[in-house]
């Protein structure tokens, strides 16, 4: 559970970066579509940079290397690559580029919920009466946090096409891990190499130049662009400490857990502004709405992770 909310919280870092980067002039004249694909691609690149170090350092290339070229389910990991990567991250874009944000909101809150309910049939993973009512409780909280009332409707067909997209590959993409981190051969730091490389090659192969967008991403990395590139590596740090966290996780406690846990990020991303009060930073200011529904997350995703008849054998 430790993992689980750690991976919570340095997501939430990793997308209050991000953000910032997003926000900066080299993409101010670019559209939402164009900036998330490119940003994202810089950003699985760098976090797969980052994970090939840490594997470097501990001596774990080989292994990855083996996980997966002669395993199964290191073949399975870039399965979920490109379904929760690519899949679901196009289909998040599409939703808030045709439906507007509140639509994103809804399918980025319903996934947990839809991995859990694949999680139980395929993994038999059960969860009890009332961790599904914190389950839900989360996602409604998830939901308030997330939630626009601008509904820009420009396309509803794809729209709806990319909320299923989003919320079915980013479930899809923990179960499959789930049950690829029972193999002693494909551990949490290789799957993460893994996953990271496929994500990043994807972009770079297929969506880049669908999109034509390999000229601009060049430009991007030259002194006018300033802090632009430092930015979304130091994002793609903090990303793949979160996915270390968040594959942990998953092995120790389950998807669907882990799950609840991870998506506890919208609120922690509420907390950094009055965190970094303490740096200087301006006082933020909460609705009540933002309040109730920061707390909700926080206390209701954990429970939602939490067996309380072993918390109780083990307090006796």
């Amino acid at each position: 559970m430790t993992a689980g909310i750690i991976a919570g919280i340095t997501w939430a870092i990793a997308s209050y970066i991000l953000t910032l980067a997003t926000g900066m002039e080299a993409f101010s004249a670019e559209s939402l579509l164009f900036v998330t694909f490119i940003s994202t691609f810089i950003h699985d690149a760098s976090s797969a940079v980052w994970a090939t170090a840490y594997n470097g350092v501990r001596g774990n290339l080989k292994n990855v290397w083996n996980a997966l070229t002669k395993t199964k389910s290191g073949k399975w990991v870039v399965v979920a690559a490109v379904i929760g990567g690519p899949v679901g991250m196009t289909g998040y874009v599409m939703a808030l580029t045709y439906m507007g944000a509140s639509v994103g909101a809804v399918a980025s809150a319903v996934f947990p919920a839809i991995g859990a309910i694949l999680a139980y049939i395929f993994l038999k993973e059960k969860m009890k009466w009332y961790q599904w009512v914190f389950l839900i409780f989360t996602l409604l909280g998830v939901y308030g946090l997330s939630y626009s009332p601008e509904l820009d409707i420009q396309n509803f067909a794809l729209g709806i096409v990319g909320a299923a997209m989003c919320a079915f590959g980013w479930g899809i993409e923990a179960v499959i891990l789930a049950k690829c981190l029972t193999d002693p051969e494909v551990k949490d730091e290789y799957a993460l190499q893994i996953r990271q490389t496929t994500s990043a090659l994807t972009y770079a192969v297929i969506i880049l130049p669908v999109i034509k967008g390999w000229g601009f991403t060049a430009n991007l990395f030259t002194p006018d662009t300033k802090w632009l590139i430092p930015t979304i590596v130091i994002a793609g740090l903090f990303a793949t400490l979160s996915y270390l966290y968040y594959y942990k996780a998953i092995s120790q406690i389950g998807a669907s857990k882990a799950m609840a846990l991870n998506v506890t990020y919208c609120a922690w991303i509420a907390v950094i502004p009055l965190a970094l009060v303490i740096f200087g930073g301006a006082m933020p200011t909460f609705s009540a709405l933002q309040i109730i529904c920061t707390v909700v997350v926080l206390v209701c995703g954990i429970f939602a992770a939490a067996d309380f008849k072993e918390i109780f054998k083990k307090g006796e």
